[in-house]
């Protein structure tokens, strides 16, 4: 069953994406770019002996910054190794903490078989969103199957922005929507780097908006992440954006530097999102 909780800012929830520690494992010091930090990140939880400790200490750093919404990163629970066990000891650890699971982020595999692997460990955490991709090929090829599986498990597929240059592409992929089944994750950082503006990237993509990643990135041409305000990204016209199409669902603090730890960062950018959430009026078009 998919857990619901009143959002406490306006009608959306905020939350912290569990990549945001995609270099935590490096010591904040990832040389070989993300596919470095992935692999860092699953050879450090997949262990059954030390998951639940590692995995509970996570989760009190995330809660000790302010947020009581997270959205589980791949790496953290991946599909390819979770046992029952794992998930079992995730959820708890989860529900003790009071926190809500706005999505299952990361990739989803290129495969039915895979897919429905990535749908149980999604169905097990309490959330009704995988938030990410899966290869062409299954999107593609077995369209009818994986709209199947998100049928029986109850899920949405919210395709995230990657290499997606324009919300027209991302319309071409998601196509019919599958009745509901499959939309968008909006990657702001993404549009940034794709040098398209996030907030009309929104507009355009309305009713199809499952979920936000809100990211700021330094410069078009490159994904090299920021606070907000001071990158490429109109985050604050990104706000004016999802409360313009009517979303009210989770917005996630994303941001991943490569080279030090975004927590203190993030946690001011909870108070940030938090403050334009709770405007009464749509905040206009300034960053």
């Amino acid at each position: 069953m998919v857990r619901r909780v009143e959002a406490p800012y306006g009608r959306n929830e905020i939350s912290f994406m569990g990549a945001n520690f995609v270099a935590r494992q490096l010591d904040w010091t990832m040389t070989e770019g993300w596919g470095q930090g992935d692999q860092a990140t699953n050879d450090w939880f997949a262990p059954a002996a030390t998951f639940e400790r590692r995995f509970a200490e996570m989760l009190d750093e995330v809660v000790a910054l302010g947020f009581m919404s997270f959205d589980v990163w791949t790496a953290q629970l991946n599909w390819t190794w979770a046992t029952p066990s794992h998930l079992t000891t995730a959820r708890r650890l989860l529900d003790e903490r009071g926190l809500t699971v706005p999505s299952y982020a990361g990739g989803f595999g290129g495969t039915v078989d895979e897919f429905a692997r990535a749908c149980a460990v999604a169905e097990a955490i309490g959330t009704g969103i995988l938030g990410g991709g899966v290869k062409t090929a299954l999107l593609k090829g077995h369209r009818d199957a994986l709209v199947d599986r998100l049928v029986a498990a109850d899920l949405r597929l919210a395709l995230e922005n990657h290499p997606e240059r324009t919300p027209a592409e991302m319309l071409a992929k998601v196509g019919d929507g599958a009745g509901g089944r499959i939309g968008t994750a909006v990657d702001t950082g993404w549009y940034g780097t794709q040098g398209f503006d996030a907030a009309e990237a929104i507009r355009e993509l309305g009713d199809h908006v499952m979920h936000v990643h809100l990211k700021d990135v330094s410069a078009v041409g490159a994904h090299d992440c920021c606070r907000y305000g001071e990158g490429v990204v109109p985050v604050r016209d990104c706000v004016a954006a999802i409360r313009e199409i009517g979303y009210t669902g989770a917005v996630a603090v994303e941001h991943e530097p490569e080279t030090y730890d975004p927590s203190a960062e993030c946690a001011a950018h909870r108070e940030l999102l938090a403050a334009w959430l709770a405007e009464p009026e749509p905040v206009g078009t300034a960053r």
